[in-house]
């Protein structure tokens, strides 16, 4: 897990007040965390804030899954974006 990853899920965690190990890469934000517009537009400004980057209306529209969001902090900071790694909410 790299630091775009690990930022994202305790992001989530706190804002949405759930368990770290419940978000996992394929989770929709809005139907399986509960996530509403406003937290993705404000996880994104705050992700701009933490690591210098900036992110276009349409990077933002693309943000469906926790994946696209690590995705999307990944390619704004120049980060290849490695092969995805299965997690599961037991592991």
């Amino acid at each position: 897990m790299d630091d775009s990853e690990s930022w994202v899920i305790a992001y989530l965690s706190a804002r949405l007040l759930c368990d770290p190990n419940l978000i996992l890469p394929t989770a929709v934000l809005t139907d399986d965390l509960g996530a509403d517009s406003l937290d993705t537009i404000e996880m994104l400004m705050d992700a701009e804030s933490a690591f210098g980057v900036h992110f276009t209306d349409d990077q933002a529209e693309a943000i469906v899954t926790v994946d696209d969001a690590i995705a999307c902090i990944r390619t704004a900071r120049g980060c290849p974006s490695p092969a995805p790694v299965a997690r599961s909410a037991t592991t």
